[in-house]
Formats: C-alpha cells, sequence, structure tokens
C-alpha cells in the first residue's frame, strides 16, 4: 500500500459530542481532479463537504482511496482528556487502514502525530488549507461528526445539537442550565455550568 495518509480532526472545542479524527489514504498518483473542490472544511459549506464525503466515500467503495474516521466519546475525553482522546482516535484510524510504515508518507494538521512506527511523517501548522490529503481528513471527519450530532437531535431534542453541532452556544448554555447534562455533554468542559 504506497502513497500519502492524511489526518486531521474535528470538534475538538465543543462541550458536547465526541471528538472525530479522520484517517485518509491515497495512492501517490491519486487524480484530485476526480473529487469536488478540497479545502479546510472551515473554508467549505455544509453542502460542498457533503458533497466531497460522498464522492469520497463512493471511491472509497471502488477501492481507489481508504478511509476511517474514529468517534471518541464524550466519556473518553472526560476521563483522560482532549489531547488522549484524539490520539486514541488517530491509532484506531491507523489500526484500521493498515498502511505500510516503509512505504507511507503521513501528513498531519497542526500538532498531531502518527504512531512512531511511521517513520515518514510531517505535522504541518494549517495543513488542512496546504495538502489536500489533510483536508479530506478534515472533511471526513467533519462530515461524520456532524451527522452524528444531527442524529442526536432526535435523542435529546431539547438541547438542539442538529443546529449547534455541540458548540457552546449561549442556546445551548440556556437548555443545560435548564435540563441538566446528558450522556453526550462533556463535563470536563462545562465545570462552570
Amino acid at each position: 500500500m504506497n502513497g500519502v495518509v492524511g489526518v486531521d480532526e474535528a470538534g475538538r472545542g465543543p462541550v458536547a459530542g465526541p471528538v472525530s479524527v479522520g484517517v485518509v489514504w491515497v495512492p501517490h498518483d491519486f487524480d484530485w481532479d476526480v473529487l469536488p473542490r478540497i479545502d479546510d472544511s472551515k473554508k467549505l459549506t455544509e453542502r460542498m463537504r457533503e458533497r466531497a464525503f460522498v464522492a469520497a466515500h463512493e471511491l472509497a467503495e471502488q477501492g481507489i482511496l481508504q478511509y476511517h474516521v474514529a468517534l471518541i466519546t464524550a466519556e473518553h475525553v472526560d476521563t483522560h482528556g482532549i489531547t488522549h482522546a484524539v490520539r486514541a482516535g488517530i491509532a484506531e484510524g491507523f489500526d484500521a487502514l493498515c498502511p505500510d510504515p516503509a512505504k507511507t508518507e503521513v501528513l498531519l494538521d497542526g500538532l498531531l502525530h502518527a504512531p512512531e512506527v511511521f517513520m515518514n511523517q510531517q505535522t504541518i501548522i494549517g495543513g488542512d488549507a496546504s495538502e489536500r490529503v489533510i483536508a479530506l481528513a478534515s472533511i471526513m471527519a467533519k462530515v461524520t461528526r456532524d451527522r452524528y450530532m444531527v442524529a442526536m437531535h432526535d435523542t435529546y431534542p431539547h438541547y438542539n445539537f442538529a443546529q449547534h453541532k455541540g458548540y457552546g452556544t449561549k442556546a445551548h448554555y440556556e437548555a443545560i442550565k435548564e435540563r441538566g447534562m446528558c450522556k453526550e455533554h462533556r463535563r470536563s468542559f462545562l465545570k462552570r455550568v
């Protein structure tokens, strides 16, 4: 499996829901023109992210690329901390894809690190804006997490997760004060509430 792996996370800052870690593998000669616009997920609209996600998922089903998104629970975040949770997500993604350390270049966003066995890895500040494989990992992580939070809205409608996706909006804090917390809330992020 000779190629490039991109890694990014989504949902580090919300007060509810999992942190999501995307790990994407593409061959070295991957043709990026087969996908719609790939950029930092924060620069794309929800519709653009969804289009990119669906297109990448179809390519994965054809065996052209591979991806795995790890959703690490709020409970894990509370027990072990956000940094450990992200590390756990990265480890899960690499275990799922099993890229060959000798033949794989790994590009990671921000301050992330791959397992040490991957000698050819590079952490890039703002990598989701400069490396398409990291941007795609960012999109896969963000869309998967957003879909999860929309699904959780059905279980906990009074928090309106479908609207704010677990971020600490004024309305979300008011709902927490009125209803208390549910199992999706990160208690370690809500000590003052």
